[in-house]
């Protein structure tokens, strides 16, 4: 059970008119700059097979507390720039998701 009390952050984006580059491109430069930060275990970008146009950015943390501690810095909202404007707000509130894990085999 090691994984017991890291974090998982799923963002889910839409890409515009199909445009799947778009997101792509602007997850690598992302991922670039948050190469070494802090508590950052991993993350991945992650497209349906269902609808190609629908992807998803799931990071991997240490615990809750080094992602807080991140997303309440200075460079959390400028980092995360590039993708926010394709966030599929389509979902809601739902639009993104902050989860402990509690066990793991």
């Amino acid at each position: 059970m090691s994984d017991r009390g890291t974090a998982r952050v799923l963002i889910y984006y839409r890409a515009p008119g199909g445009d799947s580059e778009v997101i792509e491109k602007a997850y690598h430069e992302i991922s670039a700059e948050m190469a070494g930060t802090a508590g950052l275990l991993r993350n991945e970008l992650i497209r349906d097979a269902d609808e190609p146009d629908s992807f998803l950015v799931l990071s991997e943390w240490q615990d809750l507390d080094a992602f807080r501690l991140w997303e309440r810095g200075p460079q959390h909202r400028g980092t995360t720039s590039p993708l926010r404007q394709y966030q599929d707000r389509d979902r809601g509130r739902r639009h993104y998701g902050i989860y402990q894990v509690v066990a793991a085999y």
